[in-house]
């Protein structure tokens, strides 16, 4: 079994004294025999600090195999949304699994993989609603973050009859889906995932998307053998059935199709 090293945000930033390293494309992780991988410091279902002191989450299954396919030992770096774009471009990660969306701005600066998890805002409800698109909405009450995209999105669309309840965070949200206060639970499918996660009875399912935002991996500019390593992973890892599995444990949900790039 490989080694897996946890190496905190404030312990690399404390090497910013030192030499800078050289950029580490595909032949320079393999000779080095570790890869670092930047993973989300506290962001569940896909990467947080579990009951037992490590780092879990679709994410950092992601990490662990792709280090084992690449045979060889693990790193994970946790960092935060900001971090993730510096820690690549200074060669403090080799790659970047932590939710990331690709837009042109952010790939003036890196380059990003094919999609590998899915990350969307959606209509979440009991199986025994019938909703299977936004008019079917009308008459319902709808639980959801108030400022948030799924607010923009679904007040801008909902019919008339639909009862819009902003709530002040996700976790006020959640608790009101779940006490049956609202009948619709409209938000991103990791706070969907979170209720399925804490009770595996949980009666909810996806009804319909509003907005798809796949994640992507991201590799520093120039290292294009290891972009197409890490495109060719996750090609067969879909057709494998591992993200799928994934997706199922750690978002409650099958694998949709994912973008390529």
């Amino acid at each position: 079994m490989k080694r897996l090293t946890i190496i905190t945000a404030a312990a690399v930033f404390s090497l910013t004294a030192m030499a800078t390293q050289a950029t580490a494309d595909l032949a320079d992780i393999l000779s080095a025999g570790s890869v670092k991988i930047g993973i989300p410091e506290a962001f569940a279902p896909f990467g947080s600090l579990g009951a037992s002191g490590e780092y879990e989450g679709y994410d950092v299954d992601v990490a662990k195999l792709i280090a084992a396919d690449l045979g060889v030992e693990l790193e994970l770096v946790p960092v935060t949304s900001n971090q993730r774009i510096p820690f690549l471009e200074t060669d403090r990660v080799d790659l970047v699994i932590a939710t990331m969306g690709a837009n042109p701005e952010r790939a003036k600066s890196i380059w990003f993989s094919s999609a590998y998890a899915p990350f969307f805002s959606g209509v979440f409800a009991a199986s025994d609603k019938s909703i299977e698109s936004v008019a079917d909405l009308a008459g319902m009450s709808v639980g959801l973050t108030g400022g948030t995209l799924e607010d923009l999105e679904l007040t801008e669309i909902a019919p008339d009859t639909t009862e819009i309840i902003r709530f002040g965070d996700n976790a006020a949200t959640r608790a009101a889906f779940e006490s049956g206060q609202v009948d619709v639970l409209v938000s991103g499918n990791t706070v969907a995932a979170e209720i399925s996660a804490a009770n595996a009875d949980a009666d909810i399912e996806t009804k319909f998307i509003l907005k798809e935002s796949p994640a992507f991996i991201g590799v520093k500019k120039g290292n294009l053998d290891l972009l197409f390593w890490v495109n060719t992973f996750i090609l067969h890892k879909v057709l494998g059935g591992e993200l799928n599995e994934l997706s199922n444990t750690w978002l409650g949900q099958d694998l949709p199709a994912l973008p390529s790039l």
